[in-house]
């Protein structure tokens, strides 16, 4: 019976060391949880990157308004640029036809007798008190009795000419006179210039004598060339 009971009470004894051991067990696997806590906190520590990737965004942002305001810098440029007009608006206008003085050049309207290709030079004067500025060819119209010849181009290039107060300019008319048998005649009388840009023009007396009509030529001897030339 004694052995009975000694046999019993050291069953019991392991059974309460198992007990105590699962029980052991138990708290490790509790620290282990507090353990995968930690990459939680991590967790957090990731979203504070976060926030700070965020502060680097907003600080992006912020460059990207230095941007903005680079561009009100290039709009403030632009203002300049309006200046620049206005500084433009202070210099010279264009020449007007009511401010311009009419007449013939060197030879005082003269034309020799040859029936060659000959030049007639037009001068272009500011009659004004400021400075004005032409650019481009005139129209340049022959009359007769019986009608009128808008003459062709040449093929120079124009360039923009300033004329101050009392300065002339001057182009040039290049014409065939008439000769008999040498074609249609053209029996100009005067002269019609409207100067580049204008729709108001002066009229001349046409110094020159018949020219040969050429008004359907592809290259007629009888053109205009432009102003400064």
């Amino acid at each position: 019976m004694r052995l009975l009971h000694s046999a019993t009470a050291l069953a019991a004894t392991s059974v309460l060391a198992l007990a105590l051991t699962a029980c052991g067990n138990g708290s490790g696997n509790d620290a282990s949880g507090e353990k995968s806590s930690t990459p939680t906190s991590s967790s957090s520590a990731t979203e504070g990157g976060g926030a700070t990737a965020e502060n680097a965004g907003a600080t992006k942002d912020a460059g990207s308004g230095s941007g903005t305001g680079t561009g009100s810098s290039a709009a403030g440029s632009g203002t300049g640029g309006g200046t620049g007009s206005s500084g433009g608006g202070t210099g010279a206008s264009r020449c007007h036809t009511a401010g311009l003085g009419f007449s013939f050049g060197s030879g005082d309207g003269k034309i020799s007798s040859s029936d060659d290709q000959q030049q007639l030079a037009v001068v272009l004067k500011n009659k004004t008190s400021a400075a004005c500025t032409v650019q481009g060819f005139p129209g340049v119209d022959l009359k007769s009795a019986g009608g009128s010849w808008s003459l062709t181009r040449s093929g120079a290039t124009p360039k923009k000419v300033t004329l101050a107060a009392g300065d002339s300019a001057t182009f040039t008319i290049t014409f065939l006179p008439w000769t008999q048998g040498s074609g249609t005649e053209f029996k100009a009388t005067s002269v019609v210039v409207t100067p580049p840009n204008e729709t108001t023009s002066a009229t001349l007396t046409w110094p020159g004598g018949s020219v040969l009509l050429q008004d359907g030529a592809t290259h007629p001897g009888t053109y205009t060339g432009p102003v400064g030339s």
